[in-house]
């Protein structure tokens, strides 16, 4: 084995397969007791409540996933094809973000939308309400603003530079061939850049599916996503083992998309050289 494999074998595959065999253990007080039990699984299918948080926190992510990539693509676009002399600015504006912590991005929302915050003084001045709501804050539409607002870039960067590197000679070609502006952009251009959308589609929708922080901090009690109750697991509860089973759920999730995206991408692959 060479010394890459090695490090890769001990830092990404051993804490993976330690978690899997955790799944099997019970918890102690001492945290975690050599066992073999199926009890963890059994208990997350027989409880509607996990299932239905999981289902949740997929639902966050795919929405979340597509808002952001109908929010992402036209802003690529902009940057990419039609901003010329200020794009060096409009990029530094788009990684900008990146330059903060992912704490004060997050927690920069709570002045914001909060009972007192901008938002509800602003609807005040406008007069559009009488009182300051609460309904800004602490649910799942905060926290599907405050997931949006931090990986947004995730999506438009990949974007950005699938349409960056496309061959104007081939939009120039289909023009020539007499395709008008949308049927150019739908025929053409999507296609193209289809793997820079699949790229940013699967971080957004890894990342927004195991978020913890963003929830915790503005989702309140009504908020809360399966990664906070892995958290909840490994921290108040002292249940190791069922942290490890819902941990290691989560991974079997996100194995499935990655196999399923890959698959599609395959299958795409073989339509788009028959029809060629």
């Amino acid at each position: 084995m060479t010394p890459g494999l090695a490090i890769l074998a001990a830092f990404s595959l051993l804490p993976l397969v330690l978690v899997g065999v955790f799944t099997f253990w019970r918890s102690s007080l001492a945290g975690l007791e050599p066992a073999f039990t199926l009890d963890n699984y059994r208990r997350f299918l027989e409880s509607p409540v996990y299932v239905r948080l999981l289902l949740k926190s997929l639902r966050t992510a795919v929405t979340v996933t597509s808002l952001s990539l109908l929010m992402s693509y036209p802003m690529a676009y902009f940057l990419a094809r039609i901003l010329q002399r200020g794009r060096v600015i409009g990029i530094i504006l788009l990684m900008l973000p990146f330059w903060t912590s992912y704490l004060v991005r997050t927690f920069g929302w709570l002045p914001i939308l909060g009972r007192r915050g901008l938002l509800n003084q602003l609807l005040l001045g406008l007069g559009a309400i009488h009182q300051p709501l609460d309904v800004f804050l602490y649910n799942e539409f905060s926290v599907h603003l405050g997931l949006l607002y931090v990986y947004l870039p995730f999506m438009t960067i990949p974007i950005f530079l699938s349409l960056d590197r496309l061959d104007q000679t081939l939009l120039d070609a289909a023009a020539d061939l007499g395709a008008g502006p949308m049927t150019t952009f739908w025929r053409v251009t999507v296609p193209l850049t289809l793997p820079g959308i699949l790229g940013g589609c699967l971080m957004v929708f890894l990342l927004a599916f195991g978020a913890y922080v963003t929830p915790a901090l503005l989702g309140g009690p009504s908020g809360i996503l399966f990664g906070n109750l892995v958290a909840y697991q490994f921290g108040p509860t002292n249940n190791w083992a069922f942290g490890a089973t819902l941990a290691f759920i989560m991974l079997a999730v996100v194995v499935a998309v990655l196999l399923l995206s890959s698959r599609w991408v395959g299958l795409r692959g073989i339509f788009l050289r028959e029809g060629s």
